[in-house]
Parts: structure tokens; C-alpha cells; sequence
């Protein structure tokens, strides 16, 4: 039977009782002053432990029993020395039995924190190593999935909507009854079809009826089929394996909705395409009680009379534009005559009013006659998006006033679309091209505004399990909204390809422009470089010259990639940015190009089969996110310091191979930051991170496998952040840890299994602060 807290706090209480009845009658009882005297001080050297007793149980949760036993045991106490203070002079007998009674209590006291508290801490700090067991496979299979997870699990519904809970009621009683199995919500860009599918994975009827087979899965215009079936199988825990064609993942995605067919199944395809129709007809299966809900911007007739979702009225769309631009006064005559403009001109258009009103968010007096004139150009109809990318354009060409703001916006296209971007990437990116500061601070602000505004759809952290403290930003990530994504890249479009600032080129489908294959050389003047492939595309690289690229963008989904050989010309390129979409990490077939490009400063490679890095001279910051990093520094470890000598900072998140890594990492002498996340193979730190001497930030967040800090940590003298959060199995501090004199912020929230901590006076205010986190810590601070 599980122990409350209310026992805890009522063992200590009998504790002071006890204690209390001691003091009292010890000086007024001669005979038995000796007895007394002695019961005092075993009573007084355990009082800390009695606390921390009341401590453990607490987040332990210890055997009823054991307490019970001590809680009898002080209560019996208090009532012998009840009984001896009455005890008269003359009452030889009396005395002589009570004085073996307080004997016989004195010694079953000592008996109890010899023996039987001894076992109850085996018991404890065996629940400890259970509890972290069980929390290191659940932080492993959570941690490694989690973005998998994301892109299979319903996502959450905007905290505010309007006029779709009258949809919500009809499309449930639809999913909620037998019948028919496809439902299609068809409407235009921007009307709400994702909002609404959302909100009803989330309706709670929906949630107790379908529980967690409630899938929901983003097509987009170029769906990777393969990658799809990956994901689902990962998020119901089934084998994940390559598929070799795409009817090769639809029939595995079929068998595994077929195995789970006995429960009832809700599957949503968002934003499915015309050209996807044979894909939605293979996952139509004969289960009794399996739901198959779409959103796109087609009918798709075939599967039945589809669900027309509707403009919003003019009181909804007018609530949700006031919503969206808060400051705006609402009495206002002037303000009340230009709202209706705008919202008769945006046709109820969700997304064309919370631009509106996100342009306003923190400028109401830019609500003008003329600003509505500006917004209100064009025309487009409610029953497709004829003209409705050039309103949107107009809505985003205020920006222009805000330079900074329009160029972040525009760089969110530089990834494909319905993708997650990385913030950890604009971070970077943007750092080089705008000199904002290194820590992301300010590209956050941007990020903030940008969502602020409605142009970035959602700001998404994968991960709950970090620290506070972690600034390399590998769990964040930006989701921009397709049609605003169309009308980054429109933009981006405006120049001749020679011409353009940002040259975007899409070859998912192995289907690139005409300019790529017509064999001329084409010099361009792009600052920035972004190119996408899918698993079908063949590396027959065009013949540019990207001779003033500062910025690389690789998107891929594959598992094999030849890198472009126009990378040799590249020697502007001060960032490089690879992201593999694809389920396994990609093998570069010529990885050494890399080192051809002799100016990179910053480099992000994610789900990348590391190998030996080449001579790298000026690059200060690489960040490896989802990597297998057991190659990267296999040589060496002189050549290793050589290669990447001016090395500052390196993010290591969520890799294998990792132990392999750190050899090499001691010897890059000039890092100031080091940050190893997530990587829960790390059992241990390499005794040479005492050469890392110019360090001042490391982080070893969430390694859940680490039980140790070397020795040799003493030396780090300048490190002035330590973020050890999340480290479940940390249990102890090294000696002299407390000569890192340097030391300002230290994290150990979570670590579970840290007991003791270092002794030292001048850092007791220090580790004070901790203990309401970490309850079953012991400080100690020797006495002066």
C-alpha cells in the first residue's frame, strides 16, 4: 500500500513530540538523566534524516508499513517518558524497570536507522534506478519520434476560431454514425479546411471514440508516399523498414490500418492534391468502423457529395478581424465604416482577415481610407483562388515598410512546402545575412512578430523534455501556410533567374525548369541558393555559377545524394544548411566538396551520416541534428584540431555515435559553447574535455545515460553555464567540481538520481536554489 505525504508529515510530527517530551523532563527526573541524556542525542542525530525521510516518501512513493513501524515506535516513546516523569523517589523497582524500558527504546531507535531504514533506502534507491529506467526507454522512444510523432498525430486547433463550430457539429454526427466512410471538406485556399479538421480530432466526442487511432497526415501538392507510410508505422510502434515503391508503403499503410481495424480508426489527409485520388482509393478499406476524412481544394466527386465549407459571415468574419487586430477600436465610427470595406472585400476569407488585422496587431493607426484602398486591390471569387494570391500579395507588401520583417518573411520559402523549417536554420541564416546576434535572440523576435502578423501559420517545440536554458533551438520549428508560402515563392520570382536575390528550385518530382536542361551557362547573382529534391530525382546537375551565394539550402528526401559540383565555385557561401526529410539518414557520395567552400562559417546538417570532416577553417559553428556523427571525427584527433581549428560552437542533438565524437571534440581547444542534447547512447563525458580551456557554455541536456562528469571538468575555468537537465541517471558530482569559480547558471532539473552535493561554502547559495526542484537532495557546507 502506497504511502501518502499526510503519514510522512505526521512521522515527523511525533518526532518533535518525542523529542519535545525528552527536553522537557530530562533536568527534572535525576534518575533518569543518564537514560534520558542518551535517548536526546540518538533523537537529535537522527533528526535529518527524518526529514529527508518525509522527502523521499514523498517522490518515491515507500512501503506504508515501514513509517508506521517509526511512527509506533515514537509514540510508545513519548508515552514511557510520560510515565517516568510520575515515577516517585522511593519506587526503586519503578525506576530500575523504566530505566531499561528507555534503554530498550534508545537501542530499537538505533535498530530501526541501522537495519530497517537501511533496507527501506535499498528499497528507494532501487525505485530510483527503476524509475529511471523506465523514464530513459520512455525519454528514447518519445525523443527519437517525437518530430515522427508530430507529423502523424492530430495537431492542436488555433486557441481562437469563429464560425466553424456549426461545421464541427454537422461533420461529427457524420463521423460518429455508420455510413459512409470518405468525407471530403472541399473548399478554396484559405477558408478554414485545416482549422476545421483539427478542431474535430480534437472535439472530445471524437477523442473518446476513436482514442489514439486518430491519424493526420499533410499531403501537399508533391506527397512522399513512402515517407507517409514511414511515419504512421512509427507512431503505432510497428516495424519501419524502406519501401521500394510508392504502392509498396500505400500496401503496408493498408495492412497496418487493417491490423488495428478492430478499434475505430479516424485517418485525415489535409491538403490533398488532384493527381492523389489512387493513393485515397487504396487506403478505402472494408472496416466496419474506419473513417477517412480529406481537405483539399478539389471535390473529388467520386468518393461521394463533398462538404462545401463556406465563407464566414459578415459577423464572424468582422469578430475575427477585431480579434486579430486587438487595438483597434471598435466604437469607432470612422474605424467601424473601413472594417465593413474590408470585410466585404475579403469575401470571408479567413486568412486574408487575420493578414488584415495582423498588419494592424500593433499599428491601428495605419487603418486609413488609403490602406484599405492599397489592400482592397483586385478582385477573386469565393469559389476558387483566382486572384486571391495577388490580394495576398498586397496584404504582405506592407511589410515594405519593415525591411527585416519582408526578408525573414520571404526566406520561409526557401524550405518545401508543409514542411516544418527549423528555426535553428533561420537562426543561422539569418545571423549572416542580417547580423542579428548570435544566440537567436533577435530572430526569435522576428519569428514572434511574423507569427504575430499571421504570416507564419504556427511556431511548433517537438519536444517538452529540455531545459530551459536551451538556446540551440533543435526542438522549434516554423510551419508558414501553403498560400503564403505561394506567394513568398511568386515573389521570389519576380526577376529573370540570373536575377533574383533568392533562386528557389523545386525538383521534387525530378521535373526541373526548362533552364536546367537546356546545357548554356547560366551565371547568377543570387545572395541565397535553395534547392529541393525528392527520392526520384537523378543528380544531373545544371551548369551555374552561384559565384555570390552566401547561403546553401539542401532540402532532400533521400537516402543517397551527390552533392552539386558547382559547390567548387561557391566561395561566398558563409552558411550551409542540409535537411533530409527522408525517413533514414542520406550517405554523401563526395562529401569532401564540402570543404571547397573556404568560407563557410555555419553549418546544420539533420538526419546526415557524418563523415570525416575535411579541412574547415573558418567554420565556427556546426550544429548536427538527428546525425550519425560515429565517422565524423574517426582520425587523428591533431587532424581533427587542424581541420576545424577555428571551431566555436557545436550542436549535437538527437545523434548516434556520439561517444565516438567527443574524443575528437577535446582536442578543438578554441570551442567556447558545447551543446550535446538528446543523444541518450552518452554514458560518459571523455576525460579530455579539461582541454576544452576557452569553454564557457555546456550543455548535456536530456542525456539520459550519462551517470558521470569526469574529473577532469575542474579545469574548464571559464565555464560559466552547466545545463545538465534531464540527465536521469546523473547521480553524483565529480571531486573539486566547485573550483569552477566561473560558474553562473547551472540547470540540474530533473536529474533524478543526483543525491549528494559537492561540499563547498561559497557555492551554498548556489545549490539552495535548487532544492525545491530536487527535494531529495543533500546540501551539505562545512562549518567555518
Amino acid at each position: 500500500m502506497a504511502l501518502s505525504i499526510v503519514e510522512g508529515a505526521v512521522a515527523g510530527a511525533v518526532f518533535g513530540e518525542l523529542l519535545s517530551a525528552v527536553l522537557e523532563v530530562k533536568d527534572k527526573i535525576f534518575p533518569f538523566n543518564p537514560s534520558l541524556k542518551k535517548l536526546k542525542s540518538t533523537i537529535e542525530s537522527i533528526a535529518p534524516v527524518i526529514e529527508e525521510i518525509h522527502k523521499y516518501d514523498e517522490y518515491l512513493d515507500s512501503r506504508k508499513e515501514d513509517l508506521e513501524k517509526l511512527i509506533k515506535l515514537m509514540q510508545e516513546g513519548k508515552e514511557l517518558v510520560r510515565k517516568c516523569s510520575k515515577i516517585r523517589w522511593w519506587n526503586s523497582w519503578s525506576k530500575s524497570h523504566y530505566r531499561k524500558k528507555l534503554c530498550e527504546l534508545d537501542e530499537a531507535i538505533e535498530q530501526f536507522f541501522k537495519l530497517d531504514l537501511a533496507d527501506l533506502m535499498d528499497r528507494d534507491a532501487l525505485k530510483i534506478s527503476v524509475k529511471v529506467k523506465e523514464m530513459q526507454s520512455q525519454i528514447i522512444s518519445s525523443g527519437v519520434t517525437e518530430r515522427m510523432e508530430a507529423l502523424s498525430a492530430p495537431p492542436q486547433p488555433p486557441e481562437f476560431t469563429v464560425g466553424l463550430n456549426g461545421h464541427v457539429e454537422v461533420l461529427k454526427g457524420r463521423l460518429l454514425n455508420s455510413g459512409v466512410s470518405v468525407i471530403v471538406i472541399t473548399a478554396p485556399g484559405g477558408m478554414g479546411k485545416t482549422t476545421l479538421a483539427k478542431m474535430l480530432c480534437w472535439d472530445n466526442e471524437i477523442k473518446d471514440k476513436f482514442g489514439d487511432n486518430i491519424f493526420y497526415l499533410t499531403l501537399s501538392k508533391t506527397p512522399n508516399f513512402k515517407l507517409i507510410a514511414q511515419h504512421l508505422l512509427q507512431h503505432k510502434g510497428a516495424k519501419v523498414r524502406e519501401f521500394i515503391s510508392d504502392d509498396d508503403a500505400i500496401n503496408e499503410l493498408s495492412n497496418l490500418l487493417t491490423e488495428i481495424g478492430e478499434k475505430p480508426i479516424l485517418l485525415v489527409l489535409d491538403d490533398i492534391w488532384s493527381g492523389s485520388e489512387s493513393f485515397l482509393e487504396k487506403l478505402v478499406l472494408p472496416l466496419s468502423d474506419y473513417k477517412i476524412l480529406v481537405t483539399s481544394r478539389f471535390a473529388f466527386q467520386k468518393f461521394g457529395n463533398p462538404y462545401y465549407l463556406t465563407p464566414l459571415g459578415n459577423e464572424d468574419a468582422t469578430t475575427l478581424l477585431y480579434h486579430s487586430a486587438p487595438l483597434l477600436e471598435r466604437d469607432s465610427n470612422i474605424h467601424e465604416d473601413l472594417v465593413r470595406k474590408i470585410v466585404k472585400h475579403c469575401a470571408g476569407f479567413p486568412l486574408a482577415l487575420l493578414l488584415v488585422g495582423g498588419s494592424l496587431y500593433q499599428n491601428p493607426e495605419a487603418f486609413s481610407e488609403s490602406s484599405v484602398k492599397e489592400w482592397s486591390k483586385g478582385h477573386y471569387t469565393v469559389d476558387s483562388n483566382v486572384g486571391f494570391l495577388d490580394h495576398l500579395e498586397n496584404l504582405v507588401d506592407v511589410l515594405e515598410t519593415e525591411p527585416i520583417i519582408k526578408e525573414c518573411f520571404m526566406d520561409l520559402s526557401l524550405f518545401p512546402e508543409d514542411q516544418h523549417i527549423p528555426v535553428a536554420a533561420l537562426v543561422d541564416m539569418w545571423a549572416e545575412l542580417y547580423k542579428l546576434d548570435e544566440d537567436g535572440v533577435m530572430a526569435m523576435a522576428n519569428i514572434y512578430e511574423l507569427h504575430t502578423r499571421n504570416l507564419a501559420a504556427e511556431i511548433v517545440v517537438t519536444r517538452s523534455f529540455s531545459g530551459d536554458m536551451n538556446k540551440n533551438y533543435s526542438d522549434r520549428f516554423v510551419i508558414q501556410h501553403d498560400l503564403l508560402h505561394e506567394v513568398a515563392i511568386k515573389q521570389c520570382s519576380q526577376e529573370p533567374v540570373d536575377m533574383r536575390q533568392r533562386l528557389i528550385i523545386d525538383i521534387i518530382e525530378n521535373d526541373p525548369p526548362d533552364w536546367w536542361t537546356n546545357g548554356n551557362k547560366l551565371k547568377v547573382t543570387a545572395r541565397i541558393l535553395s534547392i529541393s529534391t525528392g527520392d526520384k530525382f537523378t543528380p544531373n546537375w545544371c551548369n551555374i555559377e552561384p559565384t555570390e551565394v552566401e547561403v546553401l539550402v539542401l532540402n532532400l528526401q533521400t537516402q543517397n545524394y551527390k552533392l552539386p559540383l558547382f559547390m567548387e565555385k561557391m566561395n561566398k557561401v558563409k552558411v550551409l544548411i542540409v535537411t533530409n526529410y527522408n525517413y533514414s539518414n542520406v550517405e554523401f557520395k563526395n562529401f569532401e566538396l564540402i570543404g571547397s567552400l573556404c568560407n563557410l562559417r555555419r553549418m546544420i546538417l539533420q538526419k546526415v551520416s557524418v563523415p570525416f570532416f575535411r579541412r574547415l577553417n573558418n567554420l565556427k559553428k556546426l550544429s548536427l541534428f538527428m546525425c550519425d556523427v560515429s565517422r565524423a571525427f574517426e582520425r587523428d584527433s591533431h587532424m581533427i584540431s587542424d581541420s576545424l581549428r577555428n571551431l566555436m560552437e557545436i550542436n549535437v542533438d538527437n545523434c548516434t555515435g556520439v561517444m565516438e565524437l567527443m574524443v575528437g571534440l577535446c582536442y578543438s581547444v578554441y570551442l567556447k559553447k558545447l551543446c550535446i542534447t538528446n543523444c541518450h547512447k552518452l554514458s560518459a563525458l571523455h576525460e579530455q574535455i579539461g582541454n576544452l580551456v576557452n569553454l564557457e557554455v555546456l550543455r548535456l541536456s536530456s542525456c539520459t545515460y550519462l551517470v558521470a562528469l569526469p574529473y577532469s571538468i575542474r579545469w574548464l575555468h571559464n565555464l560559466s553555464i552547466l545545463d545538465l537537465s534531464g540527465c536521469i541517471s546523473l547521480a553524483e558530482f565529480p571531486e573539486d567540481f566547485c573550483r569552477l569559480h566561473s560558474l553562473s547558471i547551472l540547470d540540474i532539473s530533473d536529474c533524478i538520481s543526483l543525491r549528494k552535493l559537492p561540499e563547498d561554502f561559497e557555492t551554498a547559495a548556489l545549490w539552495e536554489q535548487f532544492k525545491p526542484v530536487l527535494e531529495n537532495l543533500k546540501v551539505e557546507v562545512p562549518k567555518s
